[in-house]
């Protein structure tokens, strides 16, 4: 295991059994290999919340809001149209260097995404956040699993978690929470202009 999943394992034990994904489907239809740390958070966790803040991303997860591979296909065409009349981060001038999303931040618009670059073995890629709401993003040079263990733990120089660390850790699991509708995540997501309700909590 993963030293970062086995410091995660330690601080919130998991409720449930370890579940097994069909990895070789998913990067299938993804197109490309995942980091190992990621497969092992969805292996020990599956998907759902932690600290109330960071939804890790799971590909077989029923609603398309929490889903890997729908999230991955709805990112690259909003970033594609985005980029179209915006300048892309500077970590994305290469046409070849590719984001892809592994977790979304509550009530933010926020994604964590992996960083691609061409060549890049996928346990390199490092993280990089859009603040959602906004043009900027801040690349983390660390994995997904000890990037996400920073910030539980307050250890992440990332001005994007002000609530962070809480005194004490939970994970809440998509099977045993009501998700967030579609149309809720969208409207978060969405300029300000674009939104006809209010972003706070349902």
């Amino acid at each position: 295991m993963h030293p970062a999943v086995e410091r995660l394992f330690e601080l919130i034990p998991p409720a449930t059994p370890l579940r097994a994904r069909d990895w070789a489907a998913v990067e299938r239809q993804l197109g490309t290999p995942l980091p190992d740390d990621y497969k092992e958070l969805v292996e020990t966790y599956g998907g759902g919340v932690f600290d109330e803040t960071i939804w890790l991303l799971d590909p077989e997860c029923p609603d398309e809001d929490y889903n890997l591979r729908d999230q991955a296909a709805e990112r690259t065409q909003l970033l594609a149209d985005l980029w179209e009349t915006e300048a892309r981060p500077a970590e994305l001038h290469d046409p070849d260097t590719q984001v892809l999303p592994w977790a979304y931040v509550e009530e933010s618009g926020m994604y964590l995404y992996w960083l691609r670059k061409p060549g890049q073995k996928p346990n390199d890629w490092t993280v990089i956040l859009n603040e959602g709401r906004g043009p900027e993003w801040t690349h983390h040079a660390s994995p997904c699993a000890p990037f996400l263990l920073a910030v539980l733990t307050g250890r992440a120089e990332s001005e994007y978690f002000p609530d962070l660390p809480l005194d004490s850790h939970s994970f809440d699991s998509n099977d045993d929470i009501p998700l967030v509708s579609a149309t809720r995540l969208r409207n978060c997501t969405s300029p300000p202009s674009q939104r006809s309700w209010d972003c706070g909590s349902a």
